[in-house]
């Protein structure tokens, strides 16, 4: 009987202190995005006060292109991302830049208030999660999938019990808009990965021109402007903040924290988006959501708390893994 040696990469189970280091600054800048994300839904109430909520969803676009444009050129870096990454820029800008805004802005539009909105998209880390084991390979320790669970079970049940146990049409069209981001964040914090998050972002930015500016031209010239402080505030936030510049801490603390772990930070965002509905659109909650409010911070921390497996692709920063040595034994039947 004779041994065959074979060299296979494995990352460590246990994270370095530098590895640990860098996945914590990745959930600090996640962090910042989730900060950017929690106004989307009062900027986007205020924007259509004025605007069409398709040309909120897709001017939007347009407003954030620029800057993108503008930070490109001011780095000297090209203006469209390279080839064999065209096709993840596409599904990013067909999920971030339209899928997610248009879903979103219709169910407000709809009658969706911005706090019931928001304990909806509180589904979203628990998506991000699941599309990060289906697209980048990540595995999270079992624990890890026991506190997410919980966190998108409290926000569910918080939902069902504010809409009266029934799921409306508004209610589906949220679904499909954290759908959206979901798969979206995943494919942007994989390009994350070797381009910085601000150049992911601003590229798929400039992908999607092609459809938003012409539709954009569109909708402005057929559908009746009511421009006001509030809209137009409305409107720079979510197209300046919420559709650029929060997405570059966000893509890079997902690349640098690991997908599935850093995107748990956004089960804070519906807590924020209920305080700036309660502070700006003087909308109320009872008891219900302080209770909510507590669960989710107990399953924020318990995500933050749960190592992460062998097979999770490690945290930007991290010193590559050595190769480890597999050993296997052939059989005493089979051996030659």
């Amino acid at each position: 009987m004779r041994e065959q040696n074979s060299a296979i990469d494995r990352y460590p189970v246990a994270l370095t202190p530098r590895a640990r280091a860098g996945a914590w600054r990745g959930t600090m800048l996640a962090g910042l995005g989730v900060l950017a994300f929690s106004m989307t839904f009062p900027g986007t109430v205020f924007a259509m006060r004025g605007f069409d909520p398709y040309l909120v969803a897709i001017g939007r676009a347009v407003l954030a292109a620029l800057c993108a444009v503008a930070c490109l050129l001011v780095a000297r870096v090209p203006l469209l991302p390279p080839r064999r990454h065209l096709r993840a820029y596409v599904l990013t800008s067909a999920t971030v830049v339209f899928g997610f805004p248009v879903f979103s802005g219709l169910a407000l539009h709809g009658g969706a208030s911005t706090a019931h909105s928001a304990v909806v998209i509180g589904l979203l880390p628990a998506a991000t999660a699941a599309f990060a084991v289906l697209r980048a390979g990540e595995r999270p320790r079992p624990m890890f999938w026991v506190a997410c669970g919980l966190g998108a079970v409290s926000i569910t049940v918080f939902t069902l019990s504010q809409g009266g146990g029934r799921v409306s049409a508004a209610d589906l069209l949220l679904v499909l808009a954290l759908l959206s981001a979901a798969f979206g964040y995943t494919e942007g914090a994989r390009l994350a990965r070797e381009t910085p998050g601000w150049r992911v972002i601003s590229y798929a930015l400039v992908v999607a021109t092609p459809v938003s500016v012409p539709v954009t031209i569109l909708l402005a010239v057929t559908t009746e402007l009511r421009p006001s402080v509030a809209a137009l505030a409305g409107f720079a936030w979510v197209g300046v903040i919420s559709m650029f510049l929060g997405f570059v801490p966000w893509y890079a603390g997902l690349a640098m924290g690991g997908i599935a772990r850093a995107g748990q930070t956004q089960l804070a965002q519906p807590l924020l988006t209920l305080l700036w509905a309660w502070l700006l659109l003087a909308e109320d909650f009872g008891p219900a959501t302080i209770l909510a409010a507590l669960v989710v911070l107990v399953c924020v921390a318990a995500t933050q708390r749960a190592r992460i497996t062998a097979t999770e692709a490690p945290p930007i920063g991290a010193p590559a893994p050595a190769s480890v040595p597999v050993v296997t034994r052939t059989s005493p039947d089979t051996a030659r």
